[in-house]
């Protein structure tokens, strides 16, 4: 038998059994071109996973622009003319990003639409295949906005970025890569994204276990969140070959200007390790 077998669609890790397993699902969220994708691209790379063939993977990314819903011809219209609001909740489909986590988290292998920004629609002829996983990571603007969806995460992260450097990003992104114009650019950022922001993503910061100053300029955050990725995938190994593994502990900790501190200690079960992982505390300073 090899390391890895699939069961059912689910990956076992060394065990024989068939028992699926749940996913240990990071949610990262943040305002537009903060840079939540740049944050799970260094995660990925310090566990030694952007290289891998993506069917051997245990750390995965999605990104919640798969769930674009399909536009009427008249929304279509609209936002080829910059007039639609791409980040108002309403913009997502809820029920398939719902749907779909789910089934992640009972191992299962899924298919997700690439969506197409130029476009300004989902291509269902493209395919992302997701593979079953240890660790799971979902970004996007408003992945703690819906609470059925929010309530799936193991873990929370917020990545927080100002937004002089967000617009900054966020023009030359839609120009080069978008194939928006300026005046389109600016005109929605000023009518939709700045004012969506302020309504709906902002405020979901009071859900996260983890707040992330300066995005993936914070390596001292990303460093944490890697070593407590690293020890989940490592405690889930040991598990599978010790059910009986003891309890471990670790220290809750303060990101705070990117400088840690623990500030107490709490143990986790083996019972407990996909549920309630970490707490990290977030204090302004």
């Amino acid at each position: 038998m090899s390391d890895l077998e699939c069961v059912n669609g689910a990956r076992l890790n060394g065990n024989s059994s068939d028992t699926v397993k749940t996913p240990f699902l990071i949610g990262v969220a943040g305002g537009t071109a903060s840079g939540k994708s740049t944050v799970c691209k260094r995660i990925m790379e310090q566990l030694g996973q952007a290289d891998m063939d993506h069917t051997q993977r245990q750390v995965v990314t999605i990104s919640q622009d798969s769930f674009y819903r399909e536009l009427s011809e008249s929304e279509k219209a609209r936002a080829e003319r910059g007039l639609f609001n791409f980040d108002h909740p309403s913009a997502f489909n809820e029920e398939a990003m719902l749907r779909t986590l789910e089934e992640i988290l009972q191992g299962k292998k899924v298919e997700i639409s690439e969506y197409d920004y130029r476009r300004n629609s989902v291509c269902p002829e493209k395919k992302i295949t997701i593979y079953p996983a240890d660790v799971v990571l979902f970004e996007g603007i408003l992945v703690f906005y819906f609470p059925a969806i929010r309530d799936l995460f193991h873990m929370k992260l917020f990545v927080d970025t100002d937004s002089d450097t967000r617009l900054a990003r966020r023009v030359p992104r839609d120009i080069n890569e978008r194939g928006r114009d300026l005046d389109q650019v600016l005109n929605a950022y000023m009518n939709f994204v700045k004012p969506a922001f302020e309504e709906f993503c902002s405020p979901t910061k009071k859900f996260a276990d983890v707040v992330i100053p300066r995005g993936a300029d914070n390596t001292v955050a990303i460093d944490l969140i890697v070593q407590h990725i690293r020890e989940f995938l490592n405690n889930r190994t040991r598990s599978d070959h010790s059910p009986h593994l003891a309890t471990c502990g670790t220290s809750a900790l303060n990101l705070a200007n990117g400088r840690a501190q623990a500030t107490s200690m709490h143990s986790i079960s083996p019972s407990m390790i996909n549920s309630q992982l970490y707490a990290v505390l977030y204090e302004y300073s």
